[in-house]
């Protein structure tokens, strides 16, 4: 049987905002970062944008709650969201509940995942999440604060506290926040959310358990064949989980490599086994213990050669970003999936 989250409203009196976080840092709610504070009056507005989803939230690992809205909204609140942006917030929750996640396991681990977050669909515009130039970086309030809401329910509501239940090695700035808008106006394929199955004018939310981004530079190809060369070589990298060979991986590609890649023919499938095919590593540069590790995993090379990925269904393809001739790579935790949820409303 699951424990239902108890809902507590703590009294914080005359508390200035200087006073309440370094009561909520006592606590253990903080990452570290100014946080807003909880009123009773914010949390409800956030819980009002949601009413309408009746979806019941499963328990969360490994504490195995069942969260109440207001915990959620509460959250959401002291990363600064504003109301509306709490149905994403939400939905990307409910992305990392999604038992082929494997929400303990990503947060447990030594690796230095963190929850990548991607917008897809009408809401982007709405909320005036980036979807072009630094994307991944700073100055969008949307980005920043829905990324560092669902970290804060990680670590209040999971318990994925670091060095105690979180024991990742080194961590990774992405923990504090990973969300960006998928660019889908200059997407010469099929919108991300729409290759999994939604309707063009859904609102969705992708989560994956992931590294930063590692940038693919490539600003000499004039071809998509030289462009695919360079994305292979640069992902072809014993040290990331996916060569393990048990886990997805997302190419978010800028849009001038992506005109590039249209313009010489090539599609979001044939992209995938071009790079499923080149991205290898050779033997000579791994230890032989490592070789074993793989091996031990149920990765075994292909000849000399070990494939990044158990096939080319492993590699998820979208677009994001602006002006430059720049892509990324973003590695999975590797025990993980890429999980999409349709944002209520």
């Amino acid at each position: 049987m699951k424990d239902i989250a108890e809902q507590e409203v703590i009294d914080v009196g005359d508390m200035d905002v200087e006073a309440f976080n370094d009561f909520a840092a006592e606590q253990g709610w903080s990452d570290g970062m100014p946080l807003y504070v909880p009123t009773e009056e914010k949390v409800a507005t956030f819980v009002d944008t949601v009413r309408g989803d009746n979806r019941p939230i499963p328990p969360v690992p490994p504490r195995q709650v069942v969260p109440t809205l207001q915990s959620l909204a509460a959250n959401a609140v002291m990363a600064g969201c504003k109301a509306e942006y709490f149905p994403v917030v939400a939905a990307a929750m409910r992305g990392v509940l999604d038992p082929e996640y494997n929400l303990h396991g990503t947060l447990a681990t030594t690796h230095s995942c963190a929850p990548m977050v991607m917008v897809s669909g009408p809401i982007r515009h709405k909320l005036g999440i980036n979807c072009g130039s630094n994307c991944f970086g700073q100055g969008w309030r949307p980005n920043a604060t829905i990324g560092r809401a669902l970290g804060l329910m990680l670590l209040n509501i999971a318990g994925a506290k670091p060095g105690e239940m979180d024991r990742s090695t080194q961590g990774n700035p992405a923990k504090y926040t990973f969300c960006f808008g998928e660019n889908e106006e200059e997407n010469p394929w099929t919108p991300y959310h729409v290759q999994r199955g939604f309707a063009p004018n859904d609102s969705v939310v992708t989560v994956m358990s992931g590294e930063g981004p590692h940038n693919l530079n490539d600003h000499g190809s004039t071809t998509g064949d030289g462009l695919l060369t360079t994305f292979a070589g640069s992902m072809s990298t014993p040290g990331a989980n996916t060569i393990y060979g048990k886990g997805p991986m997302m190419v978010v590609i800028g849009p001038e490599h992506a005109a590039t890649l249209k313009r010489d023919g090539y599609t979001i499938d044939s992209i995938r086994q071009e790079l499923f095919r080149r991205a290898r590593v050779h033997a000579s540069r791994i230890s032989q213990e490592n070789q074993d590790t793989y091996i031990s995993t149920g990765h075994k090379p292909d000849g000399d050669w070990f494939t990044i990925g158990r096939s080319p269904d492993d590699i998820h393809i979208t677009v994001a970003g602006g002006p430059g001739k720049h892509s990324a790579f973003i590695p999975s935790f590797g025990g993980t999936s890429v999980s999409c949820v349709r944002i209520a409303g």
